[in-house]
């Protein structure tokens, strides 16, 4: 009988949870795509999803008899995890319905929330990427002096909440905020140079 931790201390529960990915939806349709013009009863339910890992955008095609709700989780890998799900594809932001745009930065909002050890964890470990730009710099907001104020005030110990980060870090009022903002600037622009957050290349997945 074990007291169901892994070796490094971790619940079982937790290391499984990590290895899984979920995504949270944005849209369910119930009919399937608009776009789809084959037969109603050959169409499936379709559902537009946030991924958490690394924010990418998915189309889930769901079993017929799947009924999910905006905000709900579905497993998305390892496929052998899948229960609602039967394929999946990465989709662009452009091709998101009304509705899932809508509900975007709200689900950004919530991952952030429910993962925030990961998150603030930015802030203690964000890097230089050139001589001249620094993660930080990336965030809106964040300019040399406030980028400044961060890197002095982790050097007296890491930051361990957003809460902790506002308080210790003059100037930074919403740290949550800022990194939500531009988590959804990174899921809307696929042009921009750097992206910290989001897709399997992003400095965060590195």
């Amino acid at each position: 009988m074990t007291d169901g931790t892994t070796p490094d201390g971790d619940s079982e529960e937790s290391a499984a949870d990590d290895e899984t990915d979920h995504a949270v939806v944005l849209d369910y349709l119930a009919h399937g795509h608009p776009d789809d013009d084959r037969p109603q009863y050959q169409k499936s339910p379709v559902a537009h999803a946030l991924g958490e890992a690394n924010f990418e955008l998915y189309e889930l095609t769901l079993t017929d008899d799947e009924r999910v709700g905006i905000g709900d989780r579905l497993v998305v890998s390892p496929e052998s995890d899948r229960e609602a799900v039967t394929r999946s594809r990465v989709i662009d932001y452009d091709d998101l319905t009304r509705g899932a745009r809508q509900e975007l930065e709200y689900a950004v909002e919530e991952i952030v929330e429910r993962s925030e050890r990961r998150f603030v964890d930015f802030y203690n470990d964000a890097q230089p990427i050139t001589l001249r730009l620094h993660q930080l710099n990336l965030l809106p907001g964040i300019g040399k002096k406030l980028r400044n104020n961060v890197l002095d005030e982790r050097k007296r110990g890491p930051f361990e909440s957003f809460d902790g980060i506002e308080d210790r870090v003059a100037g930074l009022h919403s740290p949550k905020d800022v990194l939500v903002d531009r988590i959804v600037e990174e899921i809307r622009d696929d042009d921009l140079k750097y992206r910290t957050f989001v897709g399997e290349d992003s400095m965060e997945s590195a």
